[in-house]
C-alpha cells in the first residue's frame, strides 16, 4: 500500500510532501474528500490542521481512520493557530507523539496505532448537523456556522421583504450555507435561476441541504480563478476578507472584479463589506454606478450598477 494523502497545502520549507498525495482537503476544488477515503486505505497522511478545535479533531480523526495501522501521519498547524494543541490531541487517540518547533509552526509526527481510542466520538462531534436555532444544516469549520454574521444580516435586511426587486438570472458568490441565496429565492418569484458558488466543500453541502428550490444550482469553486458564468443579472455577496487570520483587501478585489465579469450590462451587484474596508475605488473602476444603501457600526452595504 502506496497511497499518501495530502490536507491543505503545508509549507514545502517544513515538510516533505510526496508527489503522488491525493489532496483531501474540503478548501481544494476537486479534492477527495477526507470523509470519502476508505478506512485502512491509506499509508500516510501529510495535514496542515484546521485552527477550530472541534474542526481539527475531526480532521484529526478521519486522518487517523482513512490511515492503515502503521500508517504516518504527519500534522502542522501555526503555534497560535492550533499548533500548540496537536499533539496533546493525537495522544488522546492513543498515538505516540514525537513533536518540533519550526518558524512558528508546530510538527507533530506519529504513527496509526492498531487500535486507536476516540474517533468515533470526534467523528461525530466535527459532523454536519441540523441547528434548530438557525434553522439551517451546518458544521463545524464553515465560515459563521453557529450563527448568522452580521454582515449577511445586514444584506438581508436592505434587500427586504419580498418586493420583487431583483429578478432574472443570478449569482451567490461565497454562498456559504446559502443563506443569501435562500432568501433571494424565498423573496423573489421574478428569479429563474441562482448559481450558489462557494470554495469550501462543507458549506456547499449544507447549501444543498438548506435550499430545496429547484431554481439554485451549486458549484465547488474559488471565485478567484474566474467563473463559468456570464451575463448575470445580479450577483448578491457577502465577500470575505481574511486570509491566514489577517484583513486581505485583495481577496475582496477579486471577488468585485468576478462579479464584474459575470455581470451583463446593467446587471446590478449588491454586496456587504467592513465598513473599514476600501472597495469604493475598486468598484468605480468596475461599475457605472455606486449607491451606499445602508450602513451598521460594523458594516456597510453598497449597490453597484454594471
Amino acid at each position: 500500500m502506496t497511497v499518501a494523502l495530502l490536507y491543505g497545502a503545508p509549507p514545502v520549507a517544513l515538510v516533505d510532501i510526496p508527489g503522488n498525495a491525493i489532496q483531501t482537503s474540503p478548501l481544494v476544488p476537486g479534492a477527495t474528500l477526507l470523509e470519502d477515503v476508505a478506512p485502512g486505505s491509506a499509508s500516510a497522511m501529510t495535514m496542515v490542521a484546521p485552527p477550530g478545535t472541534v474542526e481539527r479533531r475531526y480532521a484529526l480523526a478521519l486522518a487517523l481512520r482513512a490511515l492503515a495501522p502503521g500508517g504516518s501521519l504527519v500534522a502542522l498547524a501555526p503555534r497560535d493557530k492550533g499548533g500548540s494543541r496537536i499533539r496533546k490531541e493525537l495522544e488522546s487517540f492513543g498515538c505516540a507523539v514525537a513533536e518540533d518547533s519550526k518558524s512558528h509552526w508546530r510538527i507533530c509526527r506519529s504513527a496509526r496505532p492498531d487500535h486507536p481510542i476516540g474517533l468515533d466520538e470526534a467523528i461525530a462531534e466535527g459532523a454536519p448537523r441540523f441547528d434548530e436555532t438557525l434553522g439551517l444544516w451546518t458544521q463545524p469549520g464553515i465560515f459563521s456556522w453557529d450563527r448568522i454574521d452580521e454582515g449577511s444580516a445586514l444584506l438581508l435586511d436592505a434587500l427586504g421583504p419580498p418586493s420583487g426587486q431583483l429578478d432574472g438570472w443570478g449569482a451567490d458568490l461565497g454562498c456559504g450555507l446559502g443563506l443569501l441565496s435562500k432568501a433571494v429565492l424565498e423573496r423573489n418569484a421574478a428569479v429563474t435561476a441562482i448559481e450558489a458558488v462557494e470554495l469550501d466543500a462543507r458549506a456547499l453541502a449544507a447549501a444543498r441541504r438548506n435550499i430545496a428550490d429547484p431554481r439554485a444550482r451549486f458549484h465547488w469553486c474559488d471565485v478567484r480563478d474566474g467563473l463559468p458564468l456570464a451575463g448575470l443579472d445580479f450577483v448578491v455577496m457577502n465577500p470575505p476578507f481574511h486570509s491566514g487570520g489577517a484583513d486581505d483587501v485583495g481577496l475582496g478585489r477579486a471577488f468585485l472584479q468576478q462579479a464584474r465579469k459575470a455581470l451583463r450590462s446593467g446587471g446590478t451587484l449588491w454586496m456587504v463589506a467592513n465598513r473599514h474596508l476600501p472597495y469604493e475605488a475598486e468598484l468605480a473602476t468596475l461599475f457605472a454606478k455606486i449607491e451606499p444603501v445602508t450602513e451598521s457600526t460594523r458594516f456597510k452595504v453598497m449597490r453597484a450598477l454594471a
